[in-house]
Protein backbone atom coordinates (compact mmCIF):
# COMPACT_ATOMS: atom_id res chain seq x y z
CA UNK A 1 0.00 0.00 0.00
CA UNK A 2 1.26 3.53 -0.42
CA UNK A 3 0.07 5.16 2.77
CA UNK A 4 1.54 3.30 5.42
CA UNK A 5 3.32 6.02 7.48
CA UNK A 6 1.66 9.04 9.11
CA UNK A 7 3.11 12.51 9.79
CA UNK A 8 1.62 13.72 12.85
CA UNK A 9 0.86 17.17 14.56
CA UNK A 10 2.93 17.88 17.53
CA UNK A 11 4.38 21.21 19.30
CA UNK A 12 5.36 23.81 16.77
CA UNK A 13 2.76 22.38 13.97
CA UNK A 14 1.88 25.84 13.17
CA UNK A 15 5.40 26.18 11.42
CA UNK A 16 3.98 25.43 8.13
CA UNK A 17 0.66 27.29 8.08
CA UNK A 18 3.01 30.24 8.87
CA UNK A 19 5.23 30.09 6.61
CA UNK A 20 2.39 29.00 3.99
CA UNK A 21 0.53 32.33 4.92
CA UNK A 22 3.99 34.12 4.42
CA UNK A 23 4.73 33.56 1.23
CA UNK A 24 1.51 33.49 -0.17
CA UNK A 25 1.82 37.58 1.18
CA UNK A 26 4.82 37.61 -0.85
CA UNK A 27 3.41 36.22 -4.35
CA UNK A 28 0.14 38.45 -3.67
CA UNK A 29 2.16 41.47 -2.69
CA UNK A 30 4.02 41.51 -5.74
CA UNK A 31 1.68 40.46 -8.13
CA UNK A 32 3.08 37.09 -9.18
CA UNK A 33 1.94 33.51 -10.45
CA UNK A 34 3.60 30.64 -8.38
CA UNK A 35 4.47 29.08 -11.83
CA UNK A 36 7.34 30.38 -14.78
CA UNK A 37 6.98 32.71 -16.93
CA UNK A 38 9.39 33.85 -20.08
CA UNK A 39 12.34 33.00 -17.76
CA UNK A 40 11.15 29.17 -18.20
CA UNK A 41 10.52 29.48 -22.10
CA UNK A 42 13.63 31.32 -22.35
CA UNK A 43 15.18 28.34 -20.43
CA UNK A 44 13.49 25.75 -22.18
CA UNK A 45 14.60 26.72 -25.76
CA UNK A 46 18.24 26.89 -24.28
CA UNK A 47 18.46 23.41 -22.70
CA UNK A 48 16.49 21.91 -25.76
CA UNK A 49 19.16 23.49 -28.03
CA UNK A 50 21.89 21.83 -25.76
CA UNK A 51 20.89 18.85 -26.67
CA UNK A 52 19.09 18.45 -30.02
CA UNK A 53 21.92 21.33 -31.55
CA UNK A 54 24.57 19.36 -30.84
CA UNK A 55 22.53 16.08 -31.97
CA UNK A 56 21.35 17.35 -35.20
CA UNK A 57 25.47 18.53 -35.67
CA UNK A 58 26.56 14.91 -35.01
CA UNK A 59 24.43 13.94 -37.67
CA UNK A 60 25.18 16.21 -40.04
CA UNK A 61 28.41 14.11 -40.49
CA UNK A 62 31.02 17.39 -41.22
CA UNK A 63 32.99 16.87 -37.98
CA UNK A 64 35.84 14.13 -36.79
CA UNK A 65 35.04 11.36 -34.48
CA UNK A 66 36.71 13.38 -32.02
CA UNK A 67 34.70 16.16 -32.25
CA UNK A 68 31.67 14.16 -32.43
CA UNK A 69 32.86 13.14 -28.79
CA UNK A 70 33.22 16.65 -27.62
CA UNK A 71 29.09 16.88 -29.08
CA UNK A 72 28.51 14.17 -27.16
CA UNK A 73 29.82 15.41 -23.91
CA UNK A 74 27.94 18.57 -24.38
CA UNK A 75 24.67 16.44 -25.51
CA UNK A 76 25.15 15.04 -21.43
CA UNK A 77 25.28 18.65 -20.53
CA UNK A 78 21.66 19.00 -22.29
CA UNK A 79 20.02 15.40 -21.07
CA UNK A 80 20.83 16.86 -17.50
CA UNK A 81 19.67 20.67 -18.00
CA UNK A 82 16.57 19.33 -19.55
CA UNK A 83 15.50 16.98 -16.14
CA UNK A 84 16.63 19.59 -13.94
CA UNK A 85 14.97 22.45 -15.41
CA UNK A 86 12.30 21.69 -17.97
CA UNK A 87 10.53 18.42 -16.78
CA UNK A 88 11.32 19.16 -13.09
CA UNK A 89 8.81 21.66 -12.43
CA UNK A 90 6.93 20.10 -15.19
CA UNK A 91 5.85 17.49 -13.42
CA UNK A 92 5.52 18.94 -10.32
CA UNK A 93 2.84 21.09 -11.71
CA UNK A 94 4.64 24.18 -11.30
CA UNK A 95 6.40 25.18 -14.92
CA UNK A 96 2.99 26.41 -15.92
CA UNK A 97 -0.67 27.33 -14.40
CA UNK A 98 -1.57 25.32 -17.32
CA UNK A 99 -2.09 21.57 -17.12
CA UNK A 100 -1.97 20.72 -20.79
CA UNK A 101 1.44 22.36 -21.02
CA UNK A 102 2.65 20.75 -17.64
CA UNK A 103 2.25 17.40 -19.18
CA UNK A 104 3.29 18.35 -22.48
CA UNK A 105 6.62 19.67 -20.95
CA UNK A 106 7.16 16.69 -18.73
CA UNK A 107 7.28 14.73 -21.37
CA UNK A 108 10.71 15.73 -22.42
CA UNK A 109 11.53 13.37 -20.23
CA UNK A 110 10.47 10.52 -22.40
CA UNK A 111 12.85 12.42 -25.03
CA UNK A 112 15.77 11.51 -23.04
CA UNK A 113 15.57 8.19 -22.00
CA UNK A 114 12.98 8.01 -18.87
CA UNK A 115 9.71 7.78 -18.38
CA UNK A 116 7.17 9.85 -16.96
CA UNK A 117 5.11 7.96 -15.01
CA UNK A 118 7.68 6.31 -13.20
CA UNK A 119 9.33 9.65 -12.40
CA UNK A 120 6.65 11.03 -10.81
CA UNK A 121 5.70 7.87 -8.69
CA UNK A 122 9.19 7.33 -7.34
CA UNK A 123 9.87 11.31 -7.17
CA UNK A 124 6.31 12.25 -6.13
CA UNK A 125 4.52 9.91 -4.68
CA UNK A 126 7.76 8.10 -2.36
CA UNK A 127 10.72 10.67 -2.83
CA UNK A 128 8.52 13.86 -1.80
CA UNK A 129 6.26 12.42 0.79
CA UNK A 130 9.11 9.73 2.62
CA UNK A 131 12.16 12.16 2.31
CA UNK A 132 14.39 9.68 3.29
CA UNK A 133 12.76 7.47 4.91
CA UNK A 134 14.53 3.96 4.54
CA UNK A 135 11.87 1.30 2.89
CA UNK A 136 9.59 4.19 1.36
CA UNK A 137 12.30 7.08 -0.17
CA UNK A 138 13.28 5.15 -3.21
CA UNK A 139 15.89 7.98 -4.09
CA UNK A 140 18.07 6.25 -1.08
CA UNK A 141 17.71 2.84 -2.20
CA UNK A 142 21.06 1.35 -3.87
CA UNK A 143 19.68 -2.34 -4.13
CA UNK A 144 22.48 -2.57 -1.34
CA UNK A 145 25.44 -1.63 -3.39
CA UNK A 146 25.53 1.89 -0.98
CA UNK A 147 24.51 2.56 2.50
CA UNK A 148 23.01 5.89 1.96
CA UNK A 149 21.26 5.73 5.01
CA UNK A 150 21.94 4.71 8.82
CA UNK A 151 19.08 2.58 8.75
CA UNK A 152 19.98 0.46 5.78
CA UNK A 153 21.88 -2.93 6.66
CA UNK A 154 25.30 -2.26 7.03
CA UNK A 155 27.68 -4.54 4.52
CA UNK A 156 31.44 -5.28 4.90
CA UNK A 157 32.00 -3.63 0.74
CA UNK A 158 30.45 -0.56 2.37
CA UNK A 159 33.66 0.78 3.81
CA UNK A 160 34.60 0.98 0.19
CA UNK A 161 31.29 2.91 -0.83
CA UNK A 162 33.05 6.77 -0.54
CA UNK A 163 35.88 5.33 -3.01
CA UNK A 164 33.63 3.57 -5.35
CA UNK A 165 30.46 5.38 -5.18
CA UNK A 166 30.71 7.77 -8.46
CA UNK A 167 31.40 4.96 -10.80
CA UNK A 168 27.87 3.42 -9.73
CA UNK A 169 26.25 7.38 -9.74
CA UNK A 170 28.18 7.39 -13.21
CA UNK A 171 25.22 4.98 -14.55
CA UNK A 172 22.26 6.33 -13.24
CA UNK A 173 20.74 7.47 -16.43
CA UNK A 174 21.92 4.38 -18.30
CA UNK A 175 19.84 2.44 -15.87
CA UNK A 176 17.26 4.23 -15.79
CA UNK A 177 16.84 3.55 -19.85
CA UNK A 178 17.79 0.16 -19.77
CA UNK A 179 16.44 -1.36 -16.66
CA UNK A 180 15.09 0.59 -13.81
CA UNK A 181 12.07 1.99 -15.42
CA UNK A 182 11.00 -1.82 -16.81
CA UNK A 183 11.74 -2.98 -12.95
CA UNK A 184 10.06 -0.29 -11.47
CA UNK A 185 7.15 -0.35 -13.44
CA UNK A 186 6.65 -4.43 -12.79
CA UNK A 187 6.80 -3.93 -9.19
CA UNK A 188 4.00 -0.79 -9.43
CA UNK A 189 1.68 -3.02 -11.47
CA UNK A 190 2.19 -6.10 -9.39
CA UNK A 191 1.78 -4.44 -6.15
CA UNK A 192 -1.53 -2.19 -7.54
CA UNK A 193 0.26 0.94 -7.13
CA UNK A 194 -0.42 1.93 -10.75
CA UNK A 195 -4.31 1.01 -10.19
CA UNK A 196 -4.28 2.71 -6.95
CA UNK A 197 -3.42 6.14 -8.76
CA UNK A 198 -5.74 5.57 -11.71
CA UNK A 199 -3.66 4.01 -14.16
CA UNK A 200 -4.15 1.26 -16.79
CA UNK A 201 -1.23 -1.12 -15.60
CA UNK A 202 -1.42 -2.79 -19.76
CA UNK A 203 -1.49 0.94 -20.83
CA UNK A 204 1.48 2.08 -19.04
CA UNK A 205 3.53 -1.41 -19.85
CA UNK A 206 2.77 -0.23 -23.64
CA UNK A 207 3.29 3.26 -23.24
CA UNK A 208 7.34 2.79 -21.65
CA UNK A 209 8.05 0.18 -24.38
CA UNK A 210 6.99 2.66 -27.13
CA UNK A 211 8.82 5.86 -25.26
CA UNK A 212 11.64 3.17 -25.20
CA UNK A 213 11.94 2.67 -28.76
CA UNK A 214 11.44 6.08 -29.79
CA UNK A 215 14.25 6.96 -27.88
CA UNK A 216 16.73 4.30 -28.83
CA UNK A 217 15.73 4.43 -32.24
CA UNK A 218 16.52 8.34 -32.70
CA UNK A 219 19.56 7.88 -30.35
CA UNK A 220 21.26 5.26 -31.84
CA UNK A 221 19.77 3.66 -34.84
CA UNK A 222 19.61 6.73 -36.54
CA UNK A 223 23.20 7.75 -36.40
CA UNK A 224 24.13 4.37 -36.73
CA UNK A 225 22.11 4.59 -40.82
CA UNK A 226 23.21 7.92 -41.34
CA UNK A 227 27.18 8.03 -40.27
CA UNK A 228 30.27 6.69 -41.65
CA UNK A 229 31.42 5.79 -38.25
CA UNK A 230 31.86 2.24 -36.52
CA UNK A 231 29.29 1.39 -34.30
CA UNK A 232 32.04 1.22 -31.56
CA UNK A 233 31.84 5.00 -31.95
CA UNK A 234 28.57 5.77 -31.70
CA UNK A 235 28.36 3.57 -28.62
CA UNK A 236 30.92 5.85 -26.90
CA UNK A 237 29.47 8.58 -27.87
CA UNK A 238 26.32 7.23 -25.60
CA UNK A 239 28.43 6.05 -22.92
CA UNK A 240 29.64 9.07 -22.74
CA UNK A 241 26.70 11.07 -23.20
CA UNK A 242 25.27 9.22 -20.43
CA UNK A 243 28.03 9.31 -17.70
CA UNK A 244 28.07 13.22 -17.92
CA UNK A 245 24.25 13.51 -17.29
CA UNK A 246 24.65 10.74 -15.00
CA UNK A 247 27.85 12.43 -12.59
CA UNK A 248 25.27 15.65 -12.63
CA UNK A 249 22.34 14.75 -11.68
CA UNK A 250 23.94 12.18 -9.01
CA UNK A 251 26.00 15.09 -7.83
CA UNK A 252 22.68 17.68 -7.33
CA UNK A 253 20.47 15.08 -5.84
CA UNK A 254 22.89 13.41 -3.37
CA UNK A 255 23.85 16.61 -1.94
CA UNK A 256 20.30 17.64 -1.37
CA UNK A 257 19.64 14.95 0.85
CA UNK A 258 22.85 12.89 1.76
CA UNK A 259 24.85 14.59 3.57
CA UNK A 260 26.08 15.02 6.96
CA UNK A 261 23.66 18.25 8.54
CA UNK A 262 20.57 16.04 7.24
CA UNK A 263 18.71 13.19 9.52
CA UNK A 264 17.57 9.96 8.70
CA UNK A 265 14.04 9.56 10.91
CA UNK A 266 12.22 6.11 11.18
CA UNK A 267 8.80 5.89 11.62
CA UNK A 268 7.45 4.21 15.29
CA UNK A 269 5.95 0.97 15.27
CA UNK A 270 2.27 2.32 14.50
CA UNK A 271 3.69 4.25 11.01
CA UNK A 272 3.70 7.47 12.89
CA UNK A 273 6.51 9.64 12.33
CA UNK A 274 7.67 12.01 15.97
CA UNK A 275 7.23 15.66 13.07
CA UNK A 276 4.69 16.95 11.06
CA UNK A 277 5.62 16.72 7.42
CA UNK A 278 6.92 20.01 6.96
CA UNK A 279 8.79 19.95 9.74
CA UNK A 280 10.72 16.28 8.64
CA UNK A 281 11.71 18.28 5.18
CA UNK A 282 13.18 20.66 6.93
CA UNK A 283 15.47 18.24 8.71
CA UNK A 284 15.88 15.66 6.11
CA UNK A 285 16.90 18.36 2.99
CA UNK A 286 19.54 20.70 2.73
CA UNK A 287 20.23 24.00 0.61
CA UNK A 288 23.46 24.66 -0.77
CA UNK A 289 25.43 27.39 -2.88
CA UNK A 290 22.62 29.79 -2.66
CA UNK A 291 24.63 32.89 -4.14
CA UNK A 292 25.81 30.68 -6.95
CA UNK A 293 22.98 32.36 -10.25
CA UNK A 294 24.81 30.51 -12.93
CA UNK A 295 24.45 27.03 -11.16
CA UNK A 296 21.09 27.67 -9.54
CA UNK A 297 20.00 28.77 -13.46
CA UNK A 298 21.55 25.11 -14.72
CA UNK A 299 20.15 22.88 -12.42
CA UNK A 300 16.58 24.61 -11.67
CA UNK A 301 17.28 25.79 -8.43
CA UNK A 302 17.52 22.78 -7.27
CA UNK A 303 20.06 24.03 -4.50
CA UNK A 304 17.59 25.20 -2.94
CA UNK A 305 15.94 22.18 -2.22
CA UNK A 306 14.88 22.96 0.91
CA UNK A 307 12.30 25.69 -1.01
CA UNK A 308 11.49 22.81 -3.84
CA UNK A 309 10.63 20.29 -0.48
CA UNK A 310 8.41 22.17 1.22
CA UNK A 311 6.74 23.85 -2.05
CA UNK A 312 6.99 21.34 -4.84
CA UNK A 313 4.00 23.47 -6.74
CA UNK A 314 6.07 26.89 -6.96
CA UNK A 315 8.04 26.73 -10.04
CA UNK A 316 12.44 27.07 -9.13
CA UNK A 317 12.64 30.59 -10.53
CA UNK A 318 10.92 31.80 -7.14
CA UNK A 319 12.98 29.83 -4.64
CA UNK A 320 15.76 32.56 -4.41
CA UNK A 321 13.22 35.05 -3.31
CA UNK A 322 11.13 32.86 -0.66
CA UNK A 323 14.29 31.18 0.23
CA UNK A 324 14.80 34.11 3.45
CA UNK A 325 11.05 33.79 3.99
CA UNK A 326 11.73 29.65 4.59
CA UNK A 327 14.55 30.74 7.08
CA UNK A 328 13.35 32.95 8.83
CA UNK A 329 9.98 31.19 10.04
CA UNK A 330 12.35 28.27 10.54
CA UNK A 331 14.91 30.10 12.72
CA UNK A 332 11.42 31.90 14.65
CA UNK A 333 10.03 28.49 15.30
CA UNK A 334 13.68 27.46 16.25
CA UNK A 335 13.70 24.67 13.93
CA UNK A 336 17.08 23.71 11.79
CA UNK A 337 17.61 25.63 8.52
CA UNK A 338 20.61 23.17 6.67
CA UNK A 339 22.56 24.74 3.96
CA UNK A 340 25.91 24.29 2.92
CA UNK A 341 28.25 27.73 1.76
CA UNK A 342 29.10 26.05 -2.28
CA UNK A 343 28.78 22.95 -4.10
CA UNK A 344 32.35 21.86 -3.17
CA UNK A 345 31.31 22.06 0.59
CA UNK A 346 28.16 20.14 -0.14
CA UNK A 347 30.23 17.24 -2.07
CA UNK A 348 32.50 17.34 0.40
CA UNK A 349 29.64 16.70 3.05
CA UNK A 350 28.42 14.16 1.10
CA UNK A 351 31.71 12.01 0.76
CA UNK A 352 32.35 12.52 4.44
CA UNK A 353 29.07 10.54 5.65
CA UNK A 354 29.42 8.21 2.66
CA UNK A 355 32.95 7.46 4.90
CA UNK A 356 31.56 7.24 7.86
CA UNK A 357 27.81 5.37 7.03
CA UNK A 358 30.39 2.55 5.31
CA UNK A 359 31.93 2.12 8.87
CA UNK A 360 28.71 2.86 10.89
CA UNK A 361 27.58 6.01 11.60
Amino acid sequence: MINEIRFINKSRSEFFTTLRQRVDDYFNRNKLKKSGNYQMILKTIAMLALYFVPYGLILSGIFSPWVMFGLAAVMGLGMAGIGLSIMHDANHGAYSSSPRINKLVGHTLNLIGGSVFIWKTKHNLFHHAYTNIEGKDEDINSGGLMRLSPNTKLRYFHKYQHIYAWFFYSLLTLNVALKEDFMKLHRYNKTGITSQQGYDPKKELYGLLLAKIVYFGYILVIPLLLLDISWWQVLIGFLTMHLISSLTLSAIFQTAHVVEETSHPSPDKDGNMKNEWAIHQLRTTADFAKKNSVLSWFIGGLNFQVEHHLFPKICHIHYKKISDIVKKTAEEYRLKYNSYPSFVSAIASHTRLLKKLGRNY
